[in-house]
């Protein structure tokens, strides 16, 4: 079992970082607790180097600031697997920028492989076997375990080996430049702020619902909210949603009328019953002028030749795909060949395409196969 120290000061943690300033090549992690807690937060990062291994615990230090210009350093080669989540953690909770990031999940993508998880392509390539239970863990608790620890080494101790392993490979497939001009788009991405936004907005199915459900939806999911942040608890560890819908269509008034609702057990009645009819009567009651709307997007009149033109662009993508051994939606996804059926006969493709690799690519195929529609 390998087990590394944890860092837990912040001698700590600038010692961590002169070491990490003078590595070429760093593979990186973390841990959250987003199944555990109302707001998610990092929990444990993981380093590793082809020297050593690091385990750092942002709940004892929080002053990361050191680690800031190692991150951000353009010279300094950073490998993260499945990075989108990480990018926008790390600079929520520390300000950390990530420069120089290579994802080797985005790297399987592009390489063609079905199964691109960290746990698949370690067993995959290196025979290694991660132990699954840990992945929905709640790394908030401490003392983690030795199990704990040991896992969280070996989500990065390998990477590095990955990392060069798919390089090699994406250059013999001439992909290499594509990987890392995703990368490149990707280092930007960063957390939303949706604080100031109704409720509602997040709740599948709610487009579909009638002003004055919407109202009572959006109550109850403001009383599922508070109860969520005093039990410091996800939202839906409080209440589900299928329940939410089933009382915001229903509209129960009594006490009584809360049974048989499905996912409301008699224990949140008896801890939640009276603020959930609360919740309802409020909604129930908001003035017609006040009542919420889905915001929609009017859908343009359909037009036939552009639909003839998406279908001959589809039909281009399944083959050049298959060519490629490639995903259809890696290589182009719908909402690029949407935006290239509406182009003007004879505009000039470059000005939707929006990755170099694909203009390169595919730019003068694309507009081919516009020309002849």
């Amino acid at each position: 079992m390998t087990t590394v120290p944890m860092i837990t000061t912040l001698e700590g943690v600038e010692e961590l970082a002169a070491r990490l300033r003078l590595e070429p090549i760093i593979a990186c992690d973390l841990e959250a607790d987003s199944l555990h807690h109302y707001r998610e937060k990092v929990c444990l990062i993981q380093f590793s180097t082809p020297e050593f291994s690091a385990l750092l615990d942002p709940l004892a230090v929080t002053d990361l600031a050191a680690l800031a210009p190692v991150m951000a350093d353009p010279t300094i080669r950073k490998i993260f697997h499945g990075a989108d989540y990480d990018i926008r953690s790390l600079h929520r909770d520390f300000g950390i920028e990530v420069k120089n990031l290579f994802d080797t999940m985005i790297a399987c993508q592009f390489l063609g492989e079905k199964e691109v998880g960290l746990a698949a392509a370690l067993k995959k390539r290196f025979g290694v076997e991660l132990d699954k239970q840990f992945q929905k863990a709640d790394w908030s608790r401490r003392p983690l375990s030795l199990e704990m620890l040991s896992y969280a080494v070996e989500d990065t101790s390998l990477l590095i080996r990955f990392f060069q392993q798919v390089e090699e490979e994406l250059r013999g497939k001439g992909r290499l430049e594509w990987v890392e001009e995703e990368c490149r788009v990707l280092q930007g991405v960063r957390a939303a702020n949706r604080e100031d936004a109704p409720l509602f907005l997040r709740f599948k199915g709610a487009a579909k619902m009638e002003p004055r459900a919407l109202a009572v939806l959006e109550e109850l999911l403001q009383f599922r909210d508070e109860q969520a942040r005093k039990a410091d608890r996800p939202p839906f560890k409080v209440l589900g949603n299928e329940a939410l819908m089933e009382l915001a269509e229903k509209r129960p008034r009594l006490p009584a009328d809360l049974a048989g609702i499905p996912g409301l057990s008699e224990k949140v009645v008896q801890r939640s019953g009276v603020g959930l009819l609360r919740a309802v009567a409020k909604g129930s009651a908001l003035p017609a002028a006040q009542l919420p709307r889905f915001p929609f997007v009017p859908r343009p009149p359909r037009d036939p030749r552009k639909d003839e033109r998406l279908k001959l662009l589809k039909g281009w993508r399944e083959e050049k795909s298959r060519e490629l051994a490639l995903e259809p939606g890696i290589m182009a996804n719908n909402a690029l060949l949407e935006l290239l059926a509406e182009l003007p006969d004879g505009a000039a493709t470059d000005t939707v395409i929006p990755r170099q690799w694909q203009r390169g690519l595919f730019g003068e195929a694309v507009a081919q196969v516009l020309a002849g529609s």
